[in-house]
């Protein structure tokens, strides 16, 4: 299944913020859309970066109450991995399970276009094999 699929099912709507976002309110809007990361972008369309609830403990455990007050920009993970629309789902996972990363945002020409759930997509694939095989051995 490529990622262009995953999009087409999921939509493209990416939370995203601000460089200059204090990390309290990247952490509102973590909660607000129920999120794990934010995509950072400056000119609202390039991916400069991304912010993970890794990056904000990390920064908890070193720095204290006073994280809340840095930025986005302070914590993000600036080099981030993306991945274009025909990109298959194993391919990315793959690459997400080598890097050890969760969140990888999806760009055409250097454009945020949005980023998949590939876990929830591959599982769901599972499970509708998983019924089908039953179903079969079942005979139903």
């Amino acid at each position: 299944m490529l990622i262009s699929e995953v999009l087409r099912k999921k939509g493209s709507e990416v939370a995203t913020v601000a460089p200059e976002t204090t990390i309290e309110a990247v952490v509102e809007s973590r909660a607000q859309f129920g999120v794990g990361a934010l995509v950072v972008l400056i000119d609202g369309s390039s991916v400069d970066g991304i912010i993970s609830e890794r990056d904000i403990v990390r920064a908890l455990a070193t720095d204290g109450a006073s994280t809340l007050a840095k930025t986005a920009a302070d914590l993000m993970t600036a080099e981030v991995v993306s991945c274009a629309e025909d990109a298959t789902i194993e391919q990315l996972m793959a690459e997400m399970t080598e890097r050890r990363i969760r969140h990888v945002p999806v760009t055409t020409d250097g454009q945020l276009v949005g980023i998949g759930d590939v876990v929830n997509a591959r599982v769901h694939n599972l499970e509708i094999a998983t019924e089908s095989l039953t179903n079969y051995i079942s005979g139903y």
